[in-house]
């Protein structure tokens, strides 16, 4: 097995621990707050991944150069659109559409890919990509009232842009990401696709929690006597947050953001294991045949990525 789809296993359960544990959260703050202890709290463990990296291991730094800013900057404010995007849909009584259109993020950055950095994919890795694309579409509304066909003519419809605009912010973080990690490459002896990851994650959640600390100061400051009130669980969510995000970055220095990203999709697979083995749930025939389709996409994804 390759390397890479080990990391994106692993950050993609991660991923869904740390969206567990930031759930507990809301219920003692704000949207915003919930999201800014992800970063404020992640900073210290990415620094100290990054210097694990270079005073432990004895890897060089990496010298920067204006594609890595320009690249790392435009993938940090991307995130930040993309997630208040995908807050904002909560406020509308139809926000599972737009969800479920905000999932097309792997398509999307597929796209974006061959656009502004001229990577392309193979008809089997985009076909893979279309049926876990789909999974994920369908478990995003196979408790609502929402039917096929009410689904498809809604792509007009404002909540469906809010979700489509997310996953497309979303797509584009992931390839400037990508694109920022690999500006690094050549300013090092050798490639060294830990040491550009965790150097890009040192940067970009930099980026991203002064600019949202800004924000709160200016718009809800109340909501940083909230955070501090609670911060030994922030802790937890700023740790699990970042190695996640250390092996997303990684992942996607070996291998192009859209691929990643689809075969990112099993934290679906993972959520529902929780539900039914945690929280002893229920799952309907619509949410099974979401899981299936995205066992199909990821094998598929496995057999001709």
């Amino acid at each position: 097995m390759e390397l890479w789809i080990g990391i994106t296993f692993a950050s993609a359960f991660l991923q869904n621990l740390r969206s567990t544990l930031q759930k507990h959260l809301k219920g003692m703050m704000g949207t915003t707050g919930a999201t800014f202890v992800r970063f404020v709290f992640g900073m210290p463990f990415a620094l100290a991944y990054l210097a694990f990296l270079h005073f432990g291991l004895g890897r060089p730094l990496p010298v920067p150069n204006m594609s890595f800013a320009v690249w790392a900057t435009v993938g940090a404010m991307a995130q930040i659109a993309a997630t208040f995007l995908l807050v904002h849909l909560f406020s509308f009584r139809n926000f599972a559409v737009g969800t479920a259109y905000s999932r097309t993020e792997p398509a999307q950055a597929a796209l974006f890919a061959l656009i502004f950095i001229g990577e392309s994919v193979n008809g089997g890795t985009l076909a893979a990509i279309a049926i876990s694309v789909a999974g994920v579409m369908l478990i995003s509304v196979a408790r609502t009232e929402v039917t096929p066909a009410s689904f498809f003519t809604s792509i007009f419809s404002r909540t469906a842009g809010i979700g489509l605009a997310s996953g497309a912010f979303f797509g584009l973080s992931s390839v400037a990401y990508r694109s920022a990690s690999l500006a690094l490459a050549p300013s090092l002896p050798a490639p060294d696709a830990m040491m550009q990851a965790g150097f890009t994650l040192v940067v970009v959640i930099v980026m991203q929690t002064v600019s949202m600390f800004l924000w709160i100061v200016w718009r809800e400051r109340e909501e940083l006597w909230r955070i501090a009130r609670v911060w030994k669980p922030s802790l937890a969510v700023g740790f699990v947050g970042a190695t996640a995000s250390f092996g997303w970055f990684t992942a996607m220095t070996l291998q192009q953001a859209a691929v990643v990203k689809a075969l990112a999709q099993v934290e679906m697979l993972f959520a529902f294991a929780s539900t039914v083995l945690f929280f002893k749930e229920k799952i309907n025939r619509l949410e099974l045949s979401g899981c299936l389709l995205i066992v199909v996409g990821v094998l598929s994804l496995l057999a001709f990525g």
